[in-house]
């Protein structure tokens, strides 16, 4: 009998028909990926199996059976005894998902005791047992902890012990190393590896990133519009998917190993002075004994028409370093020169923009602050921006709220091409963009570099899009720059062991090149 058997699933929000006709199966202890872009209802689908769509105000029809439960026609207390017991799920945001008051062990401990008639001792003991099988070090101790004393990854290993603590036969898997660096990204997906072939639980990860999805499962299902476009044997769909949005999605994926013209970018000339010069800049938090350097020590240079990569995981550095580039931090040591031409692009385009003044006026604001005053040269200019940047001129009245993720993002690119810079910081700039939203902008950047002759310092954690973009690379670890050169150098034959590890982390979107990694990292692991 299969695990999930889900048959002409639809489920509506009013009139938006968020999932149109899905139907799939799961058989025990196998791993299905279902792919898409945010609306495709990927997300909805999860949610459906585990009945949360109840008293949403979603109307849900076909039939859905998860480990012999009809979750459509189940009673509230069958839903209970699948919900946590036969099934349970892991959350994209793992701190939204976890209560700030309770120690974690406390939390894992009220979910067994929901499913098991066991005293409290017995079930801090099973809380304590799966904190350890995640790999959370010292587990006794640490699951005493709240969630704000857990760091990303800690967080999502806590809500995988959750889901563990039951001993599920399902594990669905809702984005859950979206906000994660690469390199803990990657121990989630082999930890989720190992799991599944300890316990023989079947999985169901969602996700946006095809090449997690080539990573963990055995099978593919890709999703557009609330409906399945392509599915199949994960490694047949990657290397030769049928339909053309597939190949879309594929052909948008920013590969560390593409034999592309990346490494022979037309950057900038060697011999121009640089449009931008740090030297030996560095920068220091805290107070007494609790001091720490965010950036100790780096120096970095650009060249007209150059972009810079700068690349490391949370803590590194790096966004120290671009808000130093630009003038919003003051560096405790070393020097800036030319920050008198530079921008930023930041990370989140909805809190970077105002959300009661229209975008047209956000992108006026430069303008105005560099003097000008005549209102329809200011307009006509924020016309001419808009278009340079893919949108039309007719939209300036509009709000970000209007916009989507990928057009606010345009948006921000316009305000800071605004007052004609000649170096722009973007600060990781589509990290919260699907993967073809992530390549149209990507593409804009490299076209303004081109035709405007701009710099850049492109900011990220991940090493796939800092090679696509980038002529030269930086790596950060722990405010220090460890390795630098061109693409091709950095790539091809990285020098320091952190570096080779930041690669070997990179999800592959061929399943065999995939398991080659994960082997690697574990030797890696084993080395260190």
């Amino acid at each position: 009998m299969s695990l999930i058997e889900v048959t002409d699933l639809s489920v509506r929000f009013d009139e938006v028909r968020a999932v149109d006709g899905v139907s799939f199966t799961l058989d025990p202890g196998a791993a299905l990926g279902v792919v898409g872009e945010s609306g495709s209802g990927k997300s909805t689908v999860a949610y459906a199996l585990l009945g949360l769509h109840r008293e949403t105000g979603a109307s849900v029809s076909g039939t859905v059976k998860v480990a012999g439960v009809d979750v459509l026609t189940a009673d509230e207390r069958e839903l209970r005894g699948l919900r946590g017991g036969k099934a349970a799920m892991v959350f994209q945001d793992p701190l939204s998902s976890l209560d700030p008051y309770y120690a974690i062990g406390d939390q894992i401990a009220e979910v067994y005791r929901v499913h098991h008639r066991v005293s409290r001792r017995a079930a801090r003991a099973r809380a304590v047992e799966v904190l350890d099988r995640v790999g959370i070090p010292d587990a006794v101790r640490r699951s005493r902890s709240r969630p704000h004393e857990f760091s990303g990854g800690m967080r999502q290993r806590a809500l995988i012990a959750m889901a563990l603590a039951c001993s599920p036969e399902l594990l669905v898997a809702d984005e859950p190393t979206t906000a994660l660096d690469v390199t803990v990204q990657a121990q989630i997906l082999d930890l989720l590896h190992e799991l599944r072939a300890e316990t023989g639980m079947g999985l169901l990860l969602v996700t946006h990133d095809v090449g997690v999805a080539a990573e963990s499962v055995d099978d593919i299902l890709v999703m557009r519009h609330g409906k399945v476009v392509e599915r199949g044997p994960v490694g047949s769909v990657l290397a030769s998917p049928r339909e053309a949005y597939t190949q879309e999605l594929l052909a948008a994926v920013p590969r560390i190993d593409a034999s592309d013209t990346s490494d022979v970018r037309p950057g900038g000339a060697e011999t121009a002075e640089p449009v931008l010069e740090a030297r030996d800049l560095r920068k220091v938090y805290g107070k007494g004994k609790q001091v720490f350097p965010a950036v100790d020590g780096v120096s970095v240079s650009v060249r007209p028409g150059e972009t810079l990569g700068v690349v490391g995981e949370s803590g590194s550095g790096k966004t120290t370093l671009g808000r130093m580039l630009v003038g919003l931090l003051t560096p405790d040591g070393g020097s800036v020169t030319g920050t008198s031409d530079v921008q930023m692009v930041f990370q989140d385009p909805a809190s970077a923009l105002n959300p009661r003044r229209s975008i047209g006026e956000s992108i006026a604001d430069p303008l105005r602050a560099r003097g000008e005053k005549d209102e329809e040269r200011i307009r006509a200019r924020v016309g001419e921006l808009l278009v340079r940047v893919g949108l039309d001129p007719t939209l300036y009245d509009r709000y970000p709220h209007e916009f989507s993720g990928g057009q606010r993002q345009r948006v921000c690119i316009a305000r800071a091409l605004a007052p004609s810079p000649r170096l722009i910081v973007c600060d990781e700039p589509v990290s919260s963009l699907d993967v073809t939203t992530q390549a149209q902008v990507l593409s804009l950047l490299d076209e303004l570099r081109r035709e405007l002759g701009l710099a850049l310092v492109f900011v990220a954690h991940d090493l796939a899009v800092v090679r696509q973009v980038s002529d030269r690379v930086a790596v950060m670890r722990r405010g220090r720059v460890v390795e630098s050169g061109t693409v091709a150098e950095v790539y091809g034959a990285p020098k320091d062991p952190y570096t080779k590890q930041l690669l070997a982390a990179v999800p592959a979107l061929d399943p065999s090149v995939a398991a080659e990694r994960r082997s690697e990292r574990k030797e890696l692991a084993e080395a260190a």
